[in-house]
């Protein structure tokens, strides 16, 4: 993914770091994405912290009303992704730290 990361990513990563204010960071993703696009972002996090879980697939479809598709593409991340999954649980405090 390393020609994903352009000058314009860069920015963005360096604002999203440099917030630590949850209203902040709320008011930044009501400008950047749809609702739409929020409530889809967050249901992923919700589906991988089921799968993480041990949840199958249709108990988390029926829990988040996630797709098939999409509880498949999270759980591939969770499996091969970069890692981000894992940070964001430890920020939560559900990390494998936080056992």
């Amino acid at each position: 993914m390393a020609e994903l990361r352009t000058k314009e990513v860069e920015d963005l990563l360096q604002v999203l770091a440099a917030l630590d204010d949850a209203d902040h960071i709320f008011a930044l993703l009501e400008d950047l994405f749809t609702i739409r696009e929020i409530k889809e972002t967050s249901q992923r996090l919700a589906v991988a912290r089921l799968l993480s879980a041990g949840r199958s697939y249709a108990s988390i479809e029926e829990a988040t009303g996630a797709s098939a598709t999409t509880i498949a593409r999270v759980s591939k991340c969770l499996n091969y992704g970069a890692g981000g999954y894992a940070h964001a649980f430890e920020v939560l405090g559900e990390g494998k730290d936080a056992e």
